[in-house]
């Protein structure tokens, strides 16, 4: 039971980041909310607003049924003007940023709350339009059920008004970079608090015996609940080998264990492990340093050619690299100080490269992204750090990029300031 619920959970943030979701699930509310105020009518709620504050009832059929198709139309207005621009904020942020970026705004909970807003109060009119009788008594119009839709239009309207300004901030690369690094940000500071209190005592699994995968897809979430419960049942210890986030191909190898299982224990474990097609940054902090990167990388090609908004990338991606610095290259899954479960997780020298290598190739000619970037080099070398070897992979880099940049660039003064940068923390000793 307890494996069911943690699945289900699983699968619901899973089911969250769609677009559809939060509008479908308010579109139901709207249905049954429209059915609850018909059976309030049926009590005589409107008979008795009538007779003591009759303004609020709208009393006549006609009147109600001008007023409810009205509303529906204009709401359906905005429902199509909605979706338009959400395609468009979409498409411009693909071709202009990085298509990576999609996902986290597709499941941002802002836009599809508004969406929810306009399809709860559409359904909501149309079953009260259902019910309106023009041509019986007065107590036959739902006067209460109409002034609520209407009510429900002018909260709609405001939504409207939100949503235009929300869209337009959305676009806005600055509100981009801080959302992707504020959800990073936060994904890391969890993990190096729940490091800080980890033993490393891990025994060695070269030996151990190897399962492999029986899907493909990006390994995004894993059910360390149920995985650590099955551990201690059968006094097991586990290696997941991938690195989480990265695309998993059927039959390699998923993780290794210190004993042999037989297959329906081997079935267990694999249900733990959570495979989707799409990337986001709350599952993976690795994702937000590849769309930061992708969006520097984009900035300086030569069709959109913005320096501007790679130094603020640069910016970004420097806090993130010293918050990077302070996490071990391996993670601990422990219970009661017991350890159970050890995962991969990317080197700091493969994630420190795999940035580099991309930034280099489109940034190494501009002497005022060099320069910005042999500083976050000097900042990053003076803070805290996991692993002493950090700082011998920073100076490798910022090397590599001092040596491309002086293949690149012709002018001798930049090449001079660039290089006078450099021998500030002995970088020359690598160049």
């Amino acid at each position: 039971m307890k494996q069911l619920y943690n699945r289900t959970i699983s699968f619901f943030n899973v089911l969250e980041s769609k677009i559809a979701f939060y509008p479908t699930l308010l579109a139901f509310l709207g249905f049954n909310f429209a059915f609850f105020m018909l059976w309030l009518e049926n009590k005589g709620v409107s008979r008795y607003l009538l007779d003591h504050i009759p303004v609020l009832v709208v009393n006549n059929g006609d009147t109600a049924m001008t007023i409810l198709s009205s509303l529906i139309t204009g709401l359906i207005s905005m429902v199509v003007f909605s979706f338009s621009m959400v395609m468009l904020l979409l498409s411009q942020a693909s071709s202009n940023f990085s298509p990576r970026l999609l996902p986290g705004l597709i499941s941002d909970r802002r836009h599809q709350f508004i969406l929810g807003i306009y399809l709860f109060t559409i359904l909501y009119c149309i079953f009260i339009l259902f019910a309106i009788q023009p041509t019986g008594n007065k107590y036959q119009t739902p006067g209460f059920a109409v002034l609520l839709g209407i009510l429900q239009t002018v909260v709609s309207i405001y939504a409207f008004i939100y949503f235009i300004h929300n869209i337009s901030q959305s676009i806005q690369i600055s509100n981009i970079l801080q959302n992707i690094f504020e959800t990073a940000k936060s994904r890391l500071t969890q993990l190096i608090d729940t490091e800080e209190k980890q033993r490393s005592d891990f025994p060695e699994t070269e030996d151990w015996k190897e399962y492999h995968s029986k899907k493909s897809g990006y390994l995004q979430n894993i059910s360390f609940t149920n995985l650590v419960d099955l551990c201690e049942k059968e006094d097991l210890k586990i290696h997941i080998l991938p690195v989480k986030g990265i695309f998993v191909l059927n039959g390699i190898p998923l993780f290794r264990c210190n004993k042999e299982l037989e297959e329906e224990t081997v079935k267990a474990i694999l249900t733990n492990f959570n495979f989707s097609r799409e990337e986001l940054v709350a599952d993976n902090y690795t994702l937000a340093f590849k769309q930061i990167t992708e969006i520097i990388v984009k900035a300086m090609s030569p069709g959109i050619n913005d320096p501007g908004t790679a130094i603020n990338g640069i910016d970004y991606l420097t806090e993130l690299l010293a918050l990077r610095m302070r996490k071990k290259d391996q993670s601990l899954i422990m219970r009661d100080e017991k350890v159970y479960i050890k995962m991969n997780t990317i080197d700091f020298e493969d994630l420190l490269y795999n940035i580099m290598a991309s930034i280099r190739t489109y940034c190494k000619h501009d002497i005022i992204l060099v320069q910005k970037l042999l500083l976050m080099f000097y900042y990053l070398e003076s803070q805290q750090s996991e692993d002493t070897r950090y700082s011998k992979y920073l100076r490798k880099e910022a090397g590599k990029l001092l040596n491309d940049a002086k293949e690149v660039i012709k002018n001798e003064d930049d090449i001079e300031k660039a290089t006078q940068l450099a021998s500030q923390f002995e970088l020359q000793k690598t160049s």
